[in-house]
């Protein structure tokens, strides 16, 4: 089993980029859980900052603790059930940018493969012809080195998806504690893969809309 220690960073607390009556889009850091964990120290999330600020905020869907980027939360009932549904129907798109080790002989293409619980080693996930359907469609964006920046567009939302795809492939996510190797792990501070992109329909206005922050790599 994975030791998870977990020091959430405190600058930026909270970084708000849009806040309507209806939903709050933030830019959550990497180090910070979407939602608390079960032992007391893990309290501290996205969701439990947020609900300081706006006590009826609610939980939609959830980004990995290390990976960073955009997230957007309900502050209605009606909102929480129109916005998971977008999710569950996979009517939203979302767009992550990662720095992976090495260099695609394909400039672009997609990954199907299914992922399942590795259950006597939680809480990684692996490949798993009796797994759930897990696709994702990469981009290279730019080579340098040893490494390359890449564009992930996920059709699935499964645990640590785009963490394994990229590992199955043999181009493992630089500074990813749980899946890349001692060496790929120490090439950064933090796990490279950022949540660039979201867009979903709003949930009262019905109006497409796209939330960007730019990746830091």
């Amino acid at each position: 089993m994975k030791i998870f220690t977990y020091q959430p960073p405190a600058v930026p607390w909270l970084d708000i980029r849009y806040q309507d009556n209806s939903i709050v889009v933030i830019n959550k850091p990497s180090g910070l859980l979407s939602n608390p964990g079960k032992a007391t120290h893990t309290f501290d999330s996205a969701i439990t900052r947020l609900q300081q600020l706006f006590p009826s905020a609610i939980l939609v869907h959830r980004l990995d603790c290390d990976t960073s980027g955009v997230m957007v939360f309900a502050l209605t009932k009606q909102a929480e059930s129109h916005l998971k549904t977008q999710f569950q129907n996979k009517t939203t798109e979302k767009e992550y940018i990662a720095e992976i080790t090495g260099k695609l002989t394909k400039k672009s293409g997609v990954i199907d493969a299914k992922l399942v619980a590795d259950k006597s080693n939680p809480p990684y996930q692996k490949i798993s012809k009796d797994g759930k359907t897990a696709v994702t469609h990469y981009e290279i964006l730019f080579e340098q080195g040893r490494s390359s920046l890449i564009k992930l567009k996920p059709e699935t939302g499964r645990t640590h998806q785009l963490r394994v795809h990229m590992l199955a492939i043999g181009h493992p996510i630089l500074g990813d504690e749980f899946y890349a190797d001692d060496k790929v792990k120490s090439e950064r501070n933090r796990l490279s893969l950022h949540a660039q992109r979201l867009t979903f329909t709003h949930p009262v206005s019905n109006k497409v809309m796209s939330f960007y922050s730019k990746h830091p790599f």
